[in-house]
């Protein structure tokens, strides 16, 4: 039986009440129950905020931090089924530092922070590389995978073709040495697009669709285009993509696509968008670009740096609009304070010259 939201939030508020009482001794009766987990403020034995993330658990972090914020606690208490492991460690960068517990059936205990991800190689297959570059895209390497992007939209990826003949049986997992007859270019945006694709233009040469596909997307993504999906989905990434042609928006001297500390979870995914670089004066820098009002960017940002390089500084980019000052307060809250960057509302107007 489906339950509904409404009785969703009461069972996930019960749950943090529980969790809350046999871990810290406290006994709540305010507690705001969500589609994702439940908070609450605590104000016995010791003033603390308290979260339960149940759903979308890596993405906690920040709304308990934002309440702390706004409440003026100091202590905060996370309690998660799943990714503990990654909440404890993006709750490490902060000062005091949140505690994370992992629940263990009815009771809960701390969690040890998860050890920095090793990103895997991508294919070495660089004639399928030079054919997305000379298709006029954006080539980008995230977590091992090579796509074509147009201002920031996936239009292609790079991806294992499937065994065929004495073949049969291999699997390309994981092997960064097959030859490039082993992988292939599907154009598309999102695996279902790309399937879609190719059984309706098997046909077309590979250069002649992405070229074609990449036109239609960057029709809409572009100064004074009329609304549309395709220029609502992945804007952090359009925006990561206007940045690394114009760095200086951010003070940085040049950027680059980099990889989240997750792999996103598809071309409508609204995760931040990262970019490393270095300072006009050669100094290492991590920007990490949001578009809306995204309350664990801070926590998101904290933990790209981690992955990438724990001694870089660090930018979180961001329209003007979405600069809330709870978002300030958080990245001031880091260890090694994050600087925020406040891009032009209508960034998507800016010139895109020497794209």
């Amino acid at each position: 039986m489906t339950l509904d939201a409404d009785r969703i939030r009461t069972l996930h508020a019960a749950k943090l009440r529980a969790l809350a009482s046999s871990a810290l001794g406290a006994d709540i009766t305010d507690v705001s129950g969500t589609d994702d987990g439940a908070l609450a403020v605590v104000a016995e034995p010791r003033p603390a905020v308290v979260c339960l993330a149940q759903e979308r658990a890596e993405r906690a972090l920040g709304g308990a931090l934002a309440l702390a914020e706004r409440t003026g606690r100091d202590d905060v208490h996370v309690f998660a089924d799943d990714h503990s492991g990654v909440l404890a460690r993006r709750a490490a960068c902060f000062k005091p530092t949140p505690t994370v517990w992992g629940i263990e059936g009815a009771s809960a205990t701390a969690a040890e922070p998860a050890p920095r991800p090793v990103e895997p190689a991508p294919p070495r297959v660089p004639e399928l590389v030079a054919l997305l570059g000379s298709a006029g895209v954006e080539v980008v390497v995230e977590h091992g995978v090579i796509t074509g992007e147009v201002e920031g939209l996936e239009v292609a990826r790079i991806v294992a073709a499937a065994p065929v003949g004495a073949e049969a049986g291999h699997s390309d997992e994981g092997d960064s040495d097959g030859a490039s007859d082993r992988w292939q270019i599907e154009v598309g945006m999102g695996a279902h697009d790309r399937e879609a694709f190719s059984l309706l233009h098997a046909d077309e040469p590979t250069p002649e669709a992405i070229r074609r596909v990449a036109e239609v997307v960057r029709t809409h993504r572009s100064p004074g285009a009329s609304p549309h999906p395709l220029n609502r989905m992945g804007a952090a990434r359009w925006l990561r993509s206007l940045l690394i042609r114009q760095p200086e928006l951010v003070d940085a001297g040049r950027l680059r696509a980099a990889s989240p500390p997750v792999p996103r979870g598809g071309p409508k995914d609204p995760a931040p968008a990262v970019a490393y670089g270095l300072t006009p004066d050669g100094r290492r820098l991590i920007v990490v670009v949001c578009v809306g009002i995204d309350l664990d960017v801070v926590p998101f940002a904290a933990d790209a740096r981690l992955f990438l390089d724990p001694d870089a500084e660090l930018t979180i980019a961001l329209p003007r609009r979405d600069a809330h000052d709870v978002i300030r307060a958080m990245a001031a809250r880091l260890d090694s304070p994050a600087r925020i960057v406040e891009i032009d509302d209508e960034w998507r107007t800016l010139s895109t010259a020497g794209a």
